[in-house]
């Protein structure tokens, strides 16, 4: 019989390669001959997974979009019993990429906002990522805030605001732990800090609630 190839785990095993020579080379300097080299396939079974280097990258992108969201929601339900003011620190800092171990992924993913500059199709999907993202922090902040009361209050931060904030912080915290402007402590230090003020100013944080 025919031998069943699992494309979507050999879709999977190319994009790591793809991330492998992107930290190494940059973007731009991956090849398809190079992925096929460093995946230990042959450069038809890459093609036949990609028919071209953009689709390639696109895929790459989305592998590692989606690694990050499936860790914040791994650490979340590893938890349950957590706080929602520290389930929302919790997946900040996964999000910022700021563990050692993530340091290689965080030089990818910035690798791809760079060059997403200059390519609409890969802005495109690092939207599509930075957007699932963002709705995530947006619910665990509304989550934060349920003890609250239910009327308009103007002084009650807006999710969705307060994500995007929070968003922008911790993808900022990545390039600056990289450069060695800040320290991997110092960063989640900032972030820490920030999470504390926004919790201080939800309904659930303020005198007399309690989370």
């Amino acid at each position: 019989m025919p031998k069943q190839v699992d494309y979507e785990s050999r879709r999977r095993r190319i994009a790591e390669a793809v991330c492998l020579l992107a930290d190494e080379h940059g973007p731009e300097g991956v090849t398809m001959r190079d992925v096929a080299a460093r995946a230990e396939v042959s450069l038809g079974a890459v093609q036949r997974c990609f028919r071209t280097k953009e689709e390639m990258l696109l895929f790459a992108v989305d592998h590692v979009g989606e690694r990050i969201t499936e860790r914040v929601r791994a650490r979340l339900s590893s938890s349950p019993a957590q706080s929602a003011a520290t389930a929302l620190g919790h997946a900040a800092t996964e999000i910022a990429l700021l563990r050692r171990e993530h340091r290689a992924e965080a030089r990818v993913w910035l690798a791809f906002v760079a060059q997403a500059a200059v390519s609409e199709p890969l802005a495109a999907r690092l939207r599509t990522s930075y957007a699932a993202l963002q709705g995530l922090l947006a619910r665990l902040i509304t989550e934060a805030g349920g003890s609250g009361p239910a009327h308009d209050d103007a002084a009650t931060p807006d999710p969705q605001h307060e994500a995007r904030a929070l968003l922008a912080l911790a993808d900022g915290l990545t390039s600056h732990v990289l450069i060695g402007h800040l320290t991997a402590e110092e960063a989640e230090d900032a972030l820490h800090m920030h999470v504390v003020r926004l919790w201080e100013r939800l309904p659930a944080g303020r005198p007399g609630r309690t989370a």
